[in-house]
């Protein structure tokens, strides 16, 4: 799976680049904040596998107004340097590495 360049940002982690994407628009579920946000990561030099993160917090732009946590470079380096030590090869084709950082999210209902 690759990334849309467009509205995906650059990132340098240790050296290496990467890119990023948070969705513009939140999925209908994320919209009602039942389920966690998530971003894609993948290296911007070549194609291989691409690493799927799943947030503890709501979308930024739920539509119920719940509060969430922006995604920040910070966290999005921190996710790519855990995925790493977990076994992400970013360069080799594949599928998506899953990385599941909900715990703690509580749905709204």
């Amino acid at each position: 799976m690759a990334l849309v360049r467009k509205g995906s940002r650059r990132i340098v982690v240790d050296g290496t680049a990467y890119r990023w994407r948070l969705r513009g628009r939140p999925t209908y579920s994320q919209g009602l904040a039942r389920s966690p946000c998530t971003f894609a990561v993948e290296r911007a030099d070549t194609r291989g596998a691409t690493l799927l993160v799943t947030t503890d917090q709501p979308h930024p732009s739920n539509w119920t107004g719940r509060e969430a946590e922006p995604v920040r470079p910070s966290r999005v380096a921190a996710a790519v340097r855990l995925a790493l030590r977990e076994g992400w090869t970013p360069t080799t084709p594949g599928s998506a590495f899953h990385l599941d950082h909900s715990a703690g999210f509580t749905p709204s209902y």
